[in-house]
């Protein structure tokens, strides 16, 4: 993955725009705020292959990123994007990396179910 790019990136939301896509959508812990109190929850978030189309999509900030998806009745938004692919199959798989490397946020965009 490469750092974000934030005008290729939009290019390749805007590619998917008004589409019925795939999206895959998962947070971690390090998603919102790094808890070094051991006795605090653990918390995530995660779905996969839930069908869309989304009329606008938006990425901004100045990193780490925020991409929005505008649907019919609201949202989708990962915050946290640090890195982005457009993989062989001409997915968009963004990822944010926490300030240790880990994986933090994945929010990836197809045309075609993940496996």
């Amino acid at each position: 993955m490469d750092p974000v790019i934030v005008e290729t990136v939009q290019e390749a939301l805007d590619r998917f725009q008004n589409k019925e896509v795939y999206i895959h959508l998962e947070t971690t812990n390090g998603a919102y705020a790094s808890h070094k109190d051991e006795a605090f929850f653990s918390s995530g978030a995660y779905i996969r292959n839930a069908k869309v189309v989304y009329e606008r999509a938006k990425i901004t900030g100045n990193g780490p990123f925020r991409t929005g998806l505008k649907i019919p009745f609201g949202w989708v938004y990962a915050e946290g994007i640090t890195h982005f692919e457009i993989d062989s199959k001409e997915r968009l798989l963004l990822a944010g990396h926490d300030f240790q490397g880990k994986l933090a946020v994945a929010l990836e965009i197809s045309e075609t179910p993940f496996e």
